[in-house]
């Protein structure tokens, strides 16, 4: 589909010959509707497994290689990610959803293993030290967060015959945070560590503001038909920008209303004049530069990459207008939907995308600004239904939106084990067929949770008849924790991990050859609410219980250790070293009264 070709046609040269280079980098921009832009940055290397394993690194970052040959590591795939990718709006997913995760932090990986043991106790270290590495809790994901998928996922890599031995394991964390912590040990397995190259132009400061985020790894071997096999690592950045946001400046950043004369304003209105502004459309574009957008400009291009590889690539139609620096070189795509640069080694890079204008006798429309997105293969939202602490109810809507396509899919559920759901309502409607009844669900994968021990695992393999919606449905029931289980903040709730939607690749040939291919897509998490003590009872029974301590041993020690006695028998007040004192001071004093009156 088109969305295929505009994405990948600035590199239809680097997959030609993919394996002569050793490392390479791309900045992909793609202007969104709603004053959005899609940045994608994407590193890949590739080593020899031969040199891998013999522990000469030199592209591949040595702190990740020697975590991978300590625990059997033969494929693995990580996922940072934080926001809500807008299908609606923006179109589908970049990369076809292969390098987008669900929000928090997603891992899975192929280990080599004799027993389902030994991949636990493999898997237990991995998690842990890549915990370390990359500054995140992955060392949170223990046996209750840990799932072995059948359907979803499959290799990436070639393996060949030591698949057998290989073991899947999944495992997510919602609840996680993604923040700049994660970003610097991302950049430091860079060859240029962020000081040159596109790699530059990542900021935490940007990043973390995106609207939608995504940090993505993933080592594969590679075995091309007879050249020898690599190990490759791929390292991509996806983010969805706000223009009008992403301009401000870093020491200014709160937003203020802008000046009269500074004001967007849709001319076309008949009430229009110097005092009365009704604001543009987002639809007519927003002028932009590199430079403002991630506050600093390009610098110059990392010098261990491919030189015949351009750095630096911009979806946008033919007629929109674009100025770079002095130096840079223009490669247009013959389609008139993409355009890239090459510029020098040396020296700061920018392009600057100005606003168009619509009226006059050079007028632009919005086909000259921007790119249609592509419709996706599927959409899909989830949500919980019921009401009350005791249970609830799951609700997934997905919509083939082609008119005459089916749709394969595989829909995964991995849910903590306090959510009991019952089989026997899951259940499924399907509205936009016209009276006829289809098996939407053809194969069901369920593993039950076990308390305190594993979670549930649930995987469907479903078909949606075209321009079709399907709700599929079921109940489940909330567990009581114990105290001790709660987290610090009990009453916001505990996060469920995204649905993960798997698009199989069908072998017709007369389908859209988007469904020829493998593609992912993943809800948003839920945030579930559970039965919560009162957690200021213990408290008050601990302050009422020592009071009430305090007030009878403190009363029955003093009857028991205190004497009373008469005052008439007490001892003497004028005895004891401070009555021989005050008595001392008192003659003191009648003598010094004494000596002055003989004086007078």
């Amino acid at each position: 589909m088109r969305h295929f070709l505009f994405y990948w046609v600035p590199l239809i040269f680097v997959f030609a010959d993919v394996f002569a280079s050793d490392y390479y980098e791309q900045l992909s921009l793609k202007p969104l509707p709603q004053s959005s832009l899609l940045a994608s940055f994407n590193f890949r290397s590739n080593t020899s497994l031969w040199q891998f394993e013999a522990h000469n690194f030199r592209y591949f970052p040595r702190s990740l290689g020697q975590i991978l040959q300590h625990v059997g590591t033969k494929e693995l795939h990580l996922r940072f990610s934080l926001g809500r990718w807008d299908a609606e709006s923006w179109g589908a997913r970049p990369w076809d959803g292969t390098k987008e995760g669900g929000t928090g932090v997603e891992l899975w990986a192929w280990l080599e293993a004799d027993t389902e043991e030994q991949a636990d106790q493999k898997w237990l270290t991995l998690t842990n030290a890549l915990s370390g590495l990359f500054c995140a809790s992955l060392n949170f994901i223990d046996e209750t967060r840990t799932t072995r998928p059948v359907m979803s996922f499959r290799p990436e890599g070639d393996h060949g015959r030591s698949l057998d031995k290989l073991h899947l394991l999944h495992g997510v964390l919602p609840h996680e945070i993604v923040c700049t912590e994660n970003l610097t040990p991302f950049l430091k397995l860079l060859p240029c560590k962020g000081k040159a190259g596109i790699s530059s132009l990542l900021d935490g400061h940007k990043l973390f503001d995106a609207s939608w985020q995504s940090m993505a790894i993933d080592i594969r071997p590679i075995c091309p038909l007879g050249q020898e096999c690599v190990l490759q690592i791929e390292q991509t950045i996806d983010m969805v920008l706000d223009i009008e946001r992403s301009k401000r400046p870093r020491g200014n950043p709160i937003p203020r209303p802008p000046p009269g004369h500074e004001l967007k304003c849709n001319t076309s209105k008949p009430y229009h004049s110097g005092d009365t502004c009704f604001p543009s459309d987002f639809a007519e574009g927003e002028d932009w530069s590199l430079d403002r957008l991630f506050g600093k400009s390009l610098k110059g291009t990392c010098p261990l990459t491919d030189s015949d590889i351009p750095p630096v690539c911009i979806h946008v139609p033919e007629r929109r207008d674009i100025f770079t620096t002095v130096g840079a070189t223009e490669i247009k795509n013959p389609n008139g939907l993409s355009r890239c640069y090459q510029f020098p080694a040396e020296g700061d890079f920018s392009m600057i995308l100005p606003r168009m204008s619509q009226e006059g006798d050079n007028a632009k429309t919005i086909a000259d600004e921007t790119v249609q997105p592509e419709t996706p293969l599927l959409y899909a939202e989830r949500s919980f239904t019921g009401h009350g602490q005791e249970r609830g109810g799951v609700q997934s809507i997905l919509r083939n939106p082609s008119p005459d396509s089916w749709v394969e899919f595989v829909y995964m559920e991995s849910l903590p084990w306090f959510m009991r759901i019952y089989l026997h309502t899951l259940q499924t409607r399907v509205e936009g067929t016209s009276g006829a009844k289809y098996d939407i669900i053809e194969e069901i994968y369920y593993r039950p949770a076990l308390d305190r021990a594993r979670g549930t695992q649930l995987e469907l393999r479903m078909r949606i008849p075209p321009a079709s919606t399907v709700f599929l449905t079921y109940d489940f029931e909330k567990s009581i924790l114990r105290y001790t289980e709660y987290p610090p903040d009990a009453n916001r709730g505990f996060d469920v991990a995204a649905s993960i939607i798997t698009i199989i690749p069908s072998t017709s040939p007369d389908i859209p050859s988007a469904l020829r291919k493998t593609s992912n897509l993943r809800t948003t998490s839920l945030l579930l609410s559970l039965p919560t003590p009162d957690f200021s009872m213990p408290y008050n029974v601990i302050i009422f219980t020592s009071t009430a301590i305090a007030l009878a041993f403190g009363g029955l020690y003093n009857i028991l250790v205190r004497r009373f006695v008469g005052a008439d028998e007490g001892p003497d007040p004028a005895g004891g070293l401070m009555g021989k004192f005050a008595l001392l001071v008192a003659k003191l004093t009648a003598r010094l009264k004494g000596a002055k009156g003989k004086v007078e």
